[in-house]
């Protein structure tokens, strides 16, 4: 297929050949039949959302969102619990305090009785269930109907959630998205052959012998630094990839990296809180960090009170992590964030401060490959896989605005998705 007339970076305006996959030939009037006419617009290596959580992703779409742009109070918070038919089962995602304060099994039960209710949290951690679901699960007596961290508990007794992966394909296919790395702590065996409707390239934390292996941690089980070094060292020759999203994860995990030793591929995911003394440290480990430079943006008011003072200028650090030469990516974290990378973008590019970055550092942030996610931007060149976003305008419009609306098509392996 030959892609006629397309902005290539640092190339002008050029034709692109096609073959079994791989991108063939870039050059002036190629010769051969059109395929697509580009119209001058630019021609992207497609965008790598390297952090998301596709299962729960397509299952939003079966839900009620409840977060604080969502329904803003205790009112409209019950209006949406209340909006199904009596007896049937309500599952609401995206939930946080300062929507109506904490939610149990006696708060939910005075907003909707007639029902089975379950309420997860914004933090994708936490399942809130009323009364009325705990008796159709068999679970009466299981006290407040708080659940942290019991999906794999819980998931055989409720009702099967039904997953729209074809629409998550296309919607990201929409927004230039030709690859997903999900970052599940604990990812069923059957994932792969779940998200095979996705059109889209798959890489898997923990299920891929080529990628990094997740780890979870928590501040109220924190392990040592030297357990936490000896579940690294188990892992290797394979990278890790630690979950952190407070400052005690972060310290304890970059203290059993200087035991357990480093070695390329280990990342840092999300980052949440990154004090300026740990900046040398990361650069002297060599990690990547894969962050949500978003989140400051989505969540500020939420952020405004549950972040502690001291941590509030290490929030989902960007631009400082570049200026300090580490290695950083960023993924959507959908469905408990958006899930358009160019919103993404938009944020990381319009932070002010320190935190900021150019928008073209902005699109950098989605182009690395999967296994090196910071590493050098994959490009439209001979031999590259023929992923790739095509846009209605040029790359100079494009970084002007940052948005989705500017991808006019997208192709994974050649093909139109």
């Amino acid at each position: 297929m030959l892609i006629r007339d397309v902005e290539v970076e640092a190339l002008g305006r050029v034709d692109v050949r096609v073959a079994a996959g791989r991108v063939v030939e870039v050059g002036a009037r190629l010769a051969g039949r059109d395929g697509i006419d580009g119209q001058g617009g630019a021609l992207l290596p497609g965008l790598h959302d390297h952090h998301v959580h596709l299962a729960a992703l397509a299952a939003e779409q079966a839900s009620v969102r409840v977060g604080p742009a969502d329904v803003g109070g205790a009112e409209r918070l019950a209006e949406a619990l209340r909006g199904g038919k009596p007896g049937e089962w309500v599952r609401a995602v995206g939930y946080h305090e300062s929507v109506a304060g904490p939610l149990d099994r006696a708060a939910l039960d005075r907003i909707v009785a007639d029902r089975p209710v379950r309420v997860q949290h914004r933090s994708g951690e936490l399942w809130m269930w009323n009364g009325a679901a705990l008796r159709a699960a068999g679970l009466d007596s299981a006290g407040d109907g708080r659940f942290w961290r019991a999906d794999e508990r819980l998931r055989p007794r409720v009702p099967p959630t039904p997953l729209d992966l074809a629409g998550v394909g296309r919607r990201a296919a929409a927004r230039g998205i030709t690859g997903f790395t999900n970052a599940d702590p604990e990812p069923a065996a059957d994932l792969r052959t779940l998200l095979r409707p996705l059109p889209q390239r798959l890489t898997v934390l923990g299920l891929d012998p080529a990628a990094p292996v997740k780890i979870r941690l928590d501040d109220p089980t924190l392990p040592t630094p030297n357990e936490l070094a000896t579940r690294v060292v188990a892992a290797r020759p394979r990278a890790v990839a630690v979950h952190c999203v407070t400052r005690v994860q972060l310290f304890v995990t970059l203290l059993a990296l200087d035991e357990a030793g480093s070695v390329p591929g280990d990342r840092i995911e999300h980052g949440a809180v990154i004090p300026t003394e740990a900046l040398g440290w990361l650069g002297r480990l060599g990690v990547t960090v894969v962050t949500q430079p978003h989140f400051p943006v989505e969540r500020a008011m939420a952020y405004e009170t549950d972040v502690a003072d001291d941590d509030q200028a290490h929030l989902y650090r960007c631009g400082t992590l570049r200026a300090s030469g580490i290695p950083v990516a960023a993924g959507t974290d959908a469905p408990y964030g958006t899930a358009d990378p160019w919103a993404v973008m938009r944020a990381a590019a319009g932070r002010s401060g320190p935190e900021g970055v150019a928008p073209r550092e902005a699109l950098g942030l989605f182009l690395g490959a999967p296994h090196a996610p910071a590493g050098p931007p994959r490009s439209v060149a001979p031999g590259a896989a023929a992923d790739l976003c095509l846009l209605h305008v040029s790359l100079r419009e494009a970084l002007e605005n940052l948005t989705a609306d500017c991808v006019r098509a997208t192709l994974v392996g050649g093909r139109a998705v």
